[in-house]
């Protein structure tokens, strides 16, 4: 239990559990995004000679500020939900290689029957921790931080293949996009509802070789993609 790469619960690469629209087509192949690497951080502006300008000192100290409070909790650890970390939606992101995994526990049992939901991440994951959970497992994540599910932001109308979660009306448009130049199954989309991971969370599923087309609905919640080509809208 707790091994990395072990998903006990949620969508399972290679389980569809509803059809896609998808087309077969080896061509246009797009190449995949890299994940950015850990970390961030502020710094004040310096004048030539190391000296620091009016006000940067202020300003550094706020944007230090707002950097902590942005900051929920650590990528390593297990937190008690209530006491550790308050029940909310949270995010990481920047993350590589998959080494990223983490799980909602009923209770710090350890056992499998205690897991609600995990999974194991390649650039952003989101997760909507439950006042009902007990315990928030993370482990080789980058930082989780707090979501506003209701602020929005500028949306794109593409994103990389191996990007993760994307919030739709946020972090991505809604309408149909497309993905080509897949090999051997391992494209993998996901529409969701929410962020609970549960299987009750997915609206719609595929694994896909060759062209993947699929249609986000502004009523979707979150898309999630892994081991594709970069998608496009495409309408």
């Amino acid at each position: 239990m707790g091994m990395k790469g072990k998903i006990a619960l949620g969508a399972v690469v290679g389980i569809v559990v509803i059809g896609a629209v998808s087309a077969n087509s080896g061509d246009d192949s797009d190449g995949r995004s890299a994940s950015s690497g850990k970390g961030s951080s502020s710094s004040a502006q310096a004048k030539p000679g190391g000296g620091k300008e009016k006000g940067s000192a202020e300003t550094a100290d706020a944007a230090d500020a707002a950097e902590e409070k942005k900051v929920a909790f650590e990528g390593d650890g297990q937190f008690r939900v209530g006491s550790d970390v308050k029940p909310g939606t949270y995010r990481t992101s920047g993350n590589e290689d998959g080494m990223c995994y983490w799980e909602r526990a009923k209770d710090a049992s350890g056992e499998m029957d205690s897991l609600l939901a995990n999974d194991n991440v390649t650039g952003t994951s989101y997760v909507t921790i439950k006042a009902t959970d007990k315990i928030f497992k993370s482990s080789d994540c980058n930082d989780w931080e707090a979501v506003d599910t209701d602020a929005k932001g500028s949306p794109a109308s593409k994103m990389a293949g191996d990007g993760g979660m994307f919030r739709v009306g946020a972090d991505i448009a809604p309408g149909t996009y497309r993905s080509t130049g897949n090999e051997d199954d391992m494209c993998y989309w996901e529409r969701t509802k929410d962020a609970e991971h549960g299987l009750d969370s997915i609206i719609a599923n595929d694994n896909v070789s060759g062209s993947a087309v699929v249609t986000i609905s502004a009523k979707d919640t979150y898309f999630k993609t892994s081991g594709c080509t970069d998608w496009k809208k495409t309408g």
